[in-house]
Formats: structure tokens, sequence, C-alpha cells
């Protein structure tokens, strides 16, 4: 007897857009001075020149990863004039989950007052737009109305903070976005990969391992992570404008991964930037939040008043994995 046939699914042609956009940071201020103190031959001016950076937020004891990830959850939900009930999935992008298992997506859900499906994933500085295409994907395809994205981190647990290299980069923190359906584009087309031959660049390896480091900690070869950047994700970014029909000269905003103001600058000349077009600097405070920084730089131009909800915007992901991905957005209301 043959097997009954799959009834297919119709679904009404729909594009997906930004609907809210909500934040968490930490209380706590870290400033140069505080990190480099524990930084053998390292001084306050010499990361300031090196990053960019002047302070960054480190996470208590009470704001753990799933806490940070449902503050900011809560405010995209209200900016989105959305209750929890109404996302059909939930998507957490994070490198340092305080669980392997459970998953942090779940108890972000359960913490919201959400059942529907929830799950991590691991793409580090790249997760939030990964996650972004994912959740776009579900709103296009019907699987979902509402997406709750979320990309939060505690880099501050990854760190050894005596590591020259990455100690002064990196801070915690937590944004999120629901991306819902539209009648016009609001998520174009994303441009990614990965490039797994140089994973050796970036590097957690935990004492006992295998590895050949004896202390937990992050480890990264600062210099050749900054030669493939600055020349790897134009390239991405550029094709990413192509596939959307956008310009280099109709960007409101670019948005990179906040890793530090070196890179941020290297693509702005290599992107030929109008002046028009407003840079996310939040590095310059926060720090390297890994798969938060995105939501994070995007939140910081839109209550500050440098962009406005609506606004065009070039999103780039990149870092450990190696992975990269870049998509245009316009960009939602946000939180408190």
């Amino acid at each position: 007897m043959p097997a009954a046939p799959i009834t297919a699914r119709t679904v009404e042609a729909r594009e997906a857009r930004l609907l809210g956009l909500g934040a968490y940071r930490p209380r706590r201020t870290v400033t140069n001075d505080e990190v480099c103190a524990r930084i053998e031959g390292t001084d306050p001016g010499w990361v300031l020149s090196r990053s960019g950076i002047s302070t960054r937020r480190f996470a208590g004891a009470d704001e753990t990863v799933v806490v940070m990830a449902a503050q900011a959850a809560g405010d995209a939900l209200a900016a989105a004039g959305l209750a929890a009930g109404q996302i059909d999935a939930v998507l957490v992008a994070t490198m340092s989950p305080d669980t392997v298992c459970p998953q942090v997506s779940t108890r972000v859900a359960a913490l919201l007052g959400v059942t529907a499906p929830a799950m991590d994933l691991g793409a580090a500085c790249s997760g939030f737009c990964y996650g972004l295409e994912l959740a776009a994907s579900l709103v296009r395809g019907g699987t979902a109305q509402h997406v709750l994205l979320v990309g939060v981190e505690r880099m501050s647990d990854l760190l050894d903070p005596t590591d020259r290299g990455t100690a002064f980069l990196f801070g915690d923190g937590a944004g999120a976005v629901v991306v819902g359906p539209s009648a016009a584009p609001g998520v174009g087309p994303v441009a990614w990969g990965s490039d797994g031959a140089n994973a050796e660049l970036i590097v957690h390896g935990p004492s006992g391992s295998g590895t050949d480091e004896q202390v937990p900690g992050l480890r990264m070869q600062g210099p050749a992570v900054f030669r493939w950047a600055s020349t790897q994700i134009a390239p991405l970014a550029e094709k990413a404008l192509a596939t959307a029909g956008v310009g280099v000269g109709d960007l409101d905003a670019f948005v990179p991964h906040q890793a530090n103001n070196r890179i941020t600058d290297a693509l702005v000349r290599a992107l030929a930037l109008s002046e028009r077009t407003v840079v996310a600097r939040d590095v310059v405070t926060t720090g390297n939040t890994s798969a938060a920084s995105v939501p994070l730089a995007m939140h910081a131009l839109l209550t500050d008043g440098t962009a406005r909800p609506g606004d065009l915007a070039l999103l780039a992901g990149f870092g450990a994995g190696l992975t990269y991905a870049a998509q245009v957005v316009a960009l939602p209301g946000v939180g408190s």
C-alpha cells in the first residue's frame, strides 16, 4: 500500500523585518586602568591606541547570561508591542553559556513565559547575524510569525585576566530583536560563510582539554585576525549590499561587529562609505561583546539619536570559527 502523501503547506509570500530592539548592559564599568593592573607590561594608553576601547562592562554574579538575555528580550518585546505568548521561536546566540545543557535559550524562554521551540546558536561574534538569517527565514517561510533573537555574552568568564592579547578587549552584555512579517523587505539576503582553515586564530582552550594552554582562557592571534578581517569582510559587505540592491551611498548606518576601532576604520576605508553614513563605535565604551555586539551597537545608535527607526543599515559579524555574515536591514524601534 503506497504511503499517504505529505500535504504541502501553502504559505503566503511575505518578507521579514525587525519589529523591536532591546539591550542589557551590566552595571559595572571597568576602566583600562583596572584591566591593565593585571596585565604585565601594559598601560591604559597602549590599550586605547591599540583598540579604541576606554571602558567595558563586566557582569556581576547575579547578571547571568540567562538574566541578561531575558532583560534584553523583554525590552525588545515591549518595543515591538508584543506579548511573550506571541513568540513562535526563541534563538539565543552565545559563545559563553553558563551551561551547555540545559541550553540558555530554553531558560530565557521560561523566564519570559514562552513555551515555543528554543535553541542556542554557536557562531561566536557572527552569532547574531547568523541568527538573524535563521529568524528571517522562519518568518518568510511561514514556520513562525514572530521570532525572538538574542545575542548574549559573559566574555569575562572566558578570559585569562593576565593575557595581554585578549584581557582588555572583551566585555559583557545582551541585545535582542523581535523579527516578524512585513509587506516590504526589512532584512536583506545574507552573505555568509566560514573559514575553518584559520580556526586556530581564535581559540578557547580550557585547562585539561588537551591543548597546550595551562590556564583557562581565550587566546587570539591578534595581528593575523586583524589582517583577515581587514581584507575579507569588506568584499562580504559589498556582496550583501549588491544582493539587497542597495548602494553604499544609500546607507544611513554601518554596524560592524565591535571587534576594535582599528578594524572598523579599515572597513570604513575599504567600503568608501559616504560621510552621511553613521558608523557604530559602541566598542569604545562597551568593548567586544561577541554575539551581543551588533545588537548593542544598533541600540546605542538608536538611543543616542544618531540613527532612527527605518534607517537603512549594513550589519556585519565576524570572528571565531572563523565565521562571517552580513546583511542590510531597516532599523527597528527600541525599548527602554
